[in-house]
C-alpha cells in the first residue's frame, strides 16, 4: 500500500496540540530548507540541523553552510506574525565517515544503494541529536528533491525514529509544489543553488551526463549539416 506522507504530515498538523512543539529538522541546503522553513515554522519551534558529511570538498561545504546560516538570519528578521524562531545547529564536518559508511559502493547509480546508506548517516546523527535535545519530532528536507526517494526516506526515519525512540515527522515536501516554492524562495533570498548533492560521485555523474548530453547535441548537428 502505498503511503501519501505529505497526508501524513496534513495530520499532525491539523492537531492544535501540536503547535509550539520542537522539531529538529535535518537541512541539506538552504535552498531546500527555505520551503519547509516557511511552511512549518509556523507550527513548530525549529533547530534547524545542518549536517552533510557527503559534502566532499570543504570550500563547496563552507559554502552550503554560509548560505544555510545567512537564510535563517533573513527569515528571523522578516515579520512572522505567529512563526516561531529559527535555531540553527552545525553538525560536525567529518567527510571521511562519510567515505567509510559508502565504501564500496562507489560505482552506484544516483539514487541507489550509496544514496541510501548516505541518508541512513544523516537522519542517524539527527536522531541522535535530536533525542539529546529532547526534541518532539526529528525529519529532513531531502523529501523536497524531485530526485530522492520519499517513501525510501520517510522509511529510514521511522525506523530510526523507533530505535532513538524520537518520533520522525513524515513528510514529502515535494508535494504542494513545495520544489517549485524553494526556487521561488530561492531568487527571493540570491540562494547558491548548486546541481549536485555534494559528493565526488554525484558531481562525477553530472559531469558525464552533461558531456554525453553535448556530444549528443553534436553528433545531431553534424547530421543535420550532411
Amino acid at each position: 500500500m502505498t503511503v501519501n506522507y505529505s497526508k501524513e504530515l496534513d495530520k499532525i498538523l491539523e492537531n492544535p496540540n501540536n503547535r509550539g512543539k520542537h522539531l529538529f529538522l535535518h537541512s541539506c541546503c538552504a535552498p531546500c530548507s527555505s520551503y519547509v522553513l516557511e511552511y512549518l515554522r509556523s507550527f513548530f519551534r525549529i533547530t534547524v540541523f545542518y549536517y552533510n558529511p557527503n559534502i566532499t570538498q570543504e570550500e563547496e561545504y563552507r559554502r552550503r553552510v554560509s548560505e544555510q546560516i545567512r537564510l535563517i538570519g533573513e527569515m528571523n528578521r522578516e515579520p512572522s506574525g505567529e512563526a516561531f524562531p529559527i535555531e540553527i545547529v552545525e553538525g560536525v564536518y567529518e567527510r571521511e565517515r562519510f567515505f567509510a559508511c559508502v565504501k564500496g559502493l562507489e560505482e552506484c547509480r544516483e539514487g541507489g544503494q550509496r544514496c541510501q546508506v548516505c541518508f541512513e548517516l544523516r537522519l542517524r546523527e539527527t536522531a541522535r541529536l535530536a533525542k539529546e535535545a529532547e526534541a518532539d519530532y526529528f525529519t529532513t528536507t531531502l523529501t523536497i528533491s524531485p530526485l530522492k526517494n520519499a517513501a525510501k526516506i520517510n522509511e529510514i526515519g521511522q525506523r530510526l525514529g523507533k530505535e532513538f525512540g524520537i518520533f520522525f515527522l513524515p513528510s514529502d515536501f515535494k508535494k504542494k509544489d513545495g520544489y517549485k516554492r524553494s526556487i521561488e524562495l530561492s531568487a527571493k533570498y540570491g540562494l547558491y543553488r548548486q546541481d549536485y548533492c555534494g559528493c565526488v560521485y554525484s558531481k562525477e555523474q553530472r559531469y558525464t551526463q552533461g558531456r554525453e548530453r553535448a556530444e549528443l547535441c553534436q553528433r545531431n548537428l553534424a547530421e543535420k549539416q550532411i
